[in-house]
Protein backbone atom coordinates (compact mmCIF):
# COMPACT_ATOMS: atom_id res chain seq x y z
CA UNK A 1 0.00 0.00 0.00
CA UNK A 2 1.36 3.82 -0.46
CA UNK A 3 1.55 6.00 2.29
CA UNK A 4 -2.08 7.51 1.66
CA UNK A 5 -3.73 4.20 1.64
CA UNK A 6 -2.52 2.85 4.47
CA UNK A 7 -3.44 6.41 6.55
CA UNK A 8 -7.11 5.45 5.49
CA UNK A 9 -7.15 1.70 5.83
CA UNK A 10 -5.71 3.00 9.84
CA UNK A 11 -8.27 5.43 9.92
CA UNK A 12 -11.07 2.80 8.43
CA UNK A 13 -9.73 0.21 11.19
CA UNK A 14 -10.02 2.74 14.13
CA UNK A 15 -13.51 3.31 12.85
CA UNK A 16 -14.34 -0.77 13.53
CA UNK A 17 -13.19 -0.50 16.31
CA UNK A 18 -14.69 2.00 17.86
CA UNK A 19 -18.07 1.14 16.56
CA UNK A 20 -17.92 -3.00 17.34
CA UNK A 21 -15.23 -2.62 20.51
CA UNK A 22 -18.61 -3.33 23.22
CA UNK A 23 -18.83 -6.30 20.79
CA UNK A 24 -15.46 -8.00 21.76
CA UNK A 25 -15.98 -10.70 23.66
CA UNK A 26 -12.74 -10.14 26.20
CA UNK A 27 -13.98 -13.14 28.45
CA UNK A 28 -12.92 -16.02 26.38
CA UNK A 29 -10.59 -18.36 26.67
CA UNK A 30 -8.33 -17.29 23.63
CA UNK A 31 -9.96 -13.83 22.60
CA UNK A 32 -7.25 -11.39 22.99
CA UNK A 33 -7.95 -8.00 22.00
CA UNK A 34 -4.48 -7.81 19.79
CA UNK A 35 -5.99 -11.24 17.79
CA UNK A 36 -9.83 -8.98 17.10
CA UNK A 37 -7.59 -6.24 16.02
CA UNK A 38 -5.68 -8.07 13.61
CA UNK A 39 -8.57 -9.35 12.06
CA UNK A 40 -10.11 -5.98 11.82
CA UNK A 41 -7.04 -4.65 9.98
CA UNK A 42 -6.23 -7.61 8.23
CA UNK A 43 -10.02 -7.89 6.66
CA UNK A 44 -9.81 -3.75 5.65
CA UNK A 45 -6.66 -4.54 4.12
CA UNK A 46 -8.07 -7.61 2.35
CA UNK A 47 -11.23 -5.37 0.89
CA UNK A 48 -8.62 -2.79 -0.14
CA UNK A 49 -7.05 -4.55 -2.24
CA UNK A 50 -9.92 -6.55 -3.72
CA UNK A 51 -11.70 -3.12 -4.53
CA UNK A 52 -8.73 -1.92 -6.21
CA UNK A 53 -8.08 -5.56 -8.06
CA UNK A 54 -8.01 -4.90 -12.03
CA UNK A 55 -7.98 -1.31 -11.58
CA UNK A 56 -4.68 0.29 -12.99
CA UNK A 57 -3.13 3.58 -10.92
CA UNK A 58 -2.83 6.40 -12.88
CA UNK A 59 0.16 8.86 -13.16
CA UNK A 60 -0.02 12.32 -12.49
CA UNK A 61 -0.32 15.15 -9.69
CA UNK A 62 3.49 16.48 -8.58
CA UNK A 63 5.24 13.82 -9.98
CA UNK A 64 3.68 14.85 -13.41
CA UNK A 65 3.88 18.41 -13.22
CA UNK A 66 7.90 18.33 -12.28
CA UNK A 67 8.06 15.78 -15.62
CA UNK A 68 7.03 18.35 -17.39
CA UNK A 69 8.58 20.92 -16.10
CA UNK A 70 11.95 19.33 -16.26
CA UNK A 71 11.45 17.80 -20.17
CA UNK A 72 10.59 20.72 -22.64
CA UNK A 73 12.59 19.30 -24.87
CA UNK A 74 10.48 16.61 -25.71
CA UNK A 75 8.42 19.09 -27.15
CA UNK A 76 10.35 19.52 -30.13
CA UNK A 77 10.84 15.99 -31.14
CA UNK A 78 8.30 14.82 -33.69
CA UNK A 79 7.70 10.91 -32.84
CA UNK A 80 8.00 9.02 -29.91
CA UNK A 81 11.14 9.32 -27.33
CA UNK A 82 13.49 6.94 -27.77
CA UNK A 83 15.14 5.45 -24.83
CA UNK A 84 13.21 7.58 -22.20
CA UNK A 85 11.42 6.84 -19.00
CA UNK A 86 7.58 6.20 -18.79
CA UNK A 87 7.00 9.06 -17.40
CA UNK A 88 8.59 10.99 -19.77
CA UNK A 89 7.03 9.05 -22.14
CA UNK A 90 3.48 9.76 -20.61
CA UNK A 91 4.37 13.61 -20.61
CA UNK A 92 5.21 13.47 -24.01
CA UNK A 93 1.65 11.83 -25.20
CA UNK A 94 -0.09 14.24 -22.70
CA UNK A 95 1.72 17.37 -24.88
CA UNK A 96 0.80 15.80 -27.89
CA UNK A 97 -2.83 15.22 -26.99
CA UNK A 98 -3.33 18.69 -25.46
CA UNK A 99 -1.59 20.60 -28.00
CA UNK A 100 -4.28 20.13 -30.83
CA UNK A 101 -7.06 21.90 -28.32
CA UNK A 102 -5.19 25.24 -28.42
CA UNK A 103 -4.71 27.96 -31.30
CA UNK A 104 -0.87 28.52 -31.68
CA UNK A 105 -1.04 31.47 -29.71
CA UNK A 106 -2.04 29.91 -26.53
CA UNK A 107 0.25 26.79 -26.98
CA UNK A 108 3.19 29.47 -27.84
CA UNK A 109 2.09 31.10 -24.57
CA UNK A 110 2.19 27.94 -22.40
CA UNK A 111 5.70 26.46 -23.81
CA UNK A 112 7.72 30.22 -23.38
CA UNK A 113 5.84 30.78 -19.93
CA UNK A 114 5.84 26.99 -18.06
CA UNK A 115 8.80 25.44 -19.80
CA UNK A 116 11.17 27.92 -20.89
CA UNK A 117 10.83 30.21 -18.02
CA UNK A 118 10.33 33.39 -19.98
CA UNK A 119 8.62 36.57 -18.16
CA UNK A 120 4.96 36.95 -18.94
CA UNK A 121 5.79 40.69 -19.90
CA UNK A 122 7.90 39.42 -22.60
CA UNK A 123 5.92 36.98 -23.92
CA UNK A 124 3.00 39.19 -23.98
CA UNK A 125 4.85 41.68 -25.89
CA UNK A 126 5.75 38.96 -28.58
CA UNK A 127 3.06 37.36 -29.27
CA UNK A 128 0.20 40.79 -28.54
CA UNK A 129 -1.17 39.78 -25.40
CA UNK A 130 -1.76 41.05 -21.91
CA UNK A 131 0.39 39.62 -19.50
CA UNK A 132 -2.70 38.02 -17.88
CA UNK A 133 -3.85 36.52 -21.00
CA UNK A 134 -0.45 34.98 -21.06
CA UNK A 135 -0.58 33.68 -17.82
CA UNK A 136 -4.22 32.66 -18.10
CA UNK A 137 -3.32 30.82 -21.44
CA UNK A 138 -1.05 28.83 -19.44
CA UNK A 139 -3.44 27.91 -16.92
CA UNK A 140 -5.86 26.48 -18.94
CA UNK A 141 -2.93 24.62 -20.61
CA UNK A 142 -1.97 22.93 -17.47
CA UNK A 143 -5.24 22.23 -16.50
CA UNK A 144 -6.00 20.61 -19.39
CA UNK A 145 -2.93 18.48 -18.94
CA UNK A 146 -3.72 17.54 -15.19
CA UNK A 147 -7.17 16.13 -16.65
CA UNK A 148 -5.42 14.58 -19.57
CA UNK A 149 -2.89 12.58 -17.02
CA UNK A 150 -5.05 12.12 -14.61
CA UNK A 151 -7.36 9.86 -17.32
CA UNK A 152 -4.28 8.19 -18.19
Amino acid sequence: MQSTDAADAVQEVFLAVSKNVSRFDHDGATATFRGWLWTITRNHVRLFHRKRKGREQAAGGTDANIALQQYSEILEQAGEPVGFDSRRSLVHRALEVVREDFNATTWQAFLRLALHGEAATDVAADLGMTPAAVRQAKYRVLCRLHDEVAQA
